[in-house]
C-alpha cells in the first residue's frame, strides 16, 4: 500500500469515526433530555436516560480517539482506539452469553423487582414515573394485569377488559422484534470489527511508511 492508499485509509477511518461521534452526541443529548424531562425506564433499577448518557459518552470518547488517531497518524491514539473497541466487543459477547445462560433467573428477578416496586408507587416519585412511562409506552397495566393494583389501577393504565400485564407485553414485544434486535446487534459487531481492522492496518502502514522514509 502506497502513500495514496495510506491517505485513503486514514480519511475513511476519520469520517467513519466522525459519523459515530455525531451519533454519540445525539444519543447523549437525548439521554440528557430524558433525565431533565420525563425519564423512561428499561427496568426498575435502569432508567433509559442514564443508559443513553453512558452509551453516548462512551461512543463519543472512542470515536474521538479514532478521529484524532487517524487524522494525526498517531499510533498511540490508534492503539487506544483499537483496545477500547476490543474491550467493548468482548464485553458485549460476555453480556450476550450471560443473558443466554441466566435467562430464567433474569426473568424471575425482573418479575420480582417489578412486583416489589408496585408497592412503592404511591410513596416514591421515581417509581411512579417509571410505572407511568412503562404503562403508557407499552399500553399495559401492572406486572401481570390490573389485579396487581388491588382494584385501584393508576390513570396511566389503559382501559378495557383485555389489558395485558407489562411483563408479558414486554416479552411479547421482544420476541416479535427479536430478528431486528439480532440484525442490529450483528451490524454493530461487524462495524466494530471493521473499525478495529482499519485502525490496526493504518497503524501497520504508518510503521512501514516511517521505515521507508528512514524516520
Amino acid at each position: 500500500m502506497g502513500m495514496s492508499g495510506l491517505k485513503l485509509l486514514k480519511y475513511v477511518l476519520f469520517f467513519f469515526n466522525l459519523l459515530f461521534w455525531f451519533c454519540g452526541c445525539c444519543i447523549l443529548g437525548f439521554g440528557i433530555y430524558l433525565l431533565i424531562h420525563n425519564n423512561l425506564w428499561l427496568l426498575p433499577f435502569l432508567p433509559l436516560g442514564n443508559v443513553l448518557v453512558i452509551v453516548g459518552s462512551i461512543i463519543m470518547v472512542v470515536a474521538f480517539l479514532g478521529c484524532m488517531g487517524s487524522i494525526k497518524e498517531n499510533k498511540c491514539l490508534l492503539m487506544s482506539f483499537f483496545i477500547l473497541l476490543l474491550i467493548i466487543l468482548l464485553a458485549e459477547v460476555t453480556l450476550a452469553i450471560l443473558l443466554f445462560v441466566y435467562e430464567q433467573k433474569l426473568n424471575k428477578y425482573v418479575s420480582e423487582s417489578l412486583t416489589t416496586s408496585i408497592q412503592k408507587y404511591r410513596s416514591d416519585n421515581s417509581t411512579r414515573e417509571m410505572w407511568d412511562s412503562i404503562q403508557s409506552l407499552l399500553q399495559c397495566c401492572g406486572v401481570n394485569g390490573t389485579s396487581d393494583w388491588n382494584g385501584h389501577p393508576p390513570a396511566s393504565c389503559p382501559q378495557g377488559p383485555q389489558v395485558q400485564g407489562c411483563y408479558a407485553k414486554a416479552k411479547q414485544w421482544f420476541h416479535s422484534n427479536f430478528l431486528h434486535v439480532g440484525i442490529i446487534t450483528i451490524c454493530v459487531c461487524v462495524i466494530q470489527v471493521l473499525g478495529m481492522s482499519f485502525a490496526l492496518t493504518l497503524n501497520c502502514q504508518i510503521d512501514k511508511t516511517s521505515q521507508a522514509l528512514g524516520l
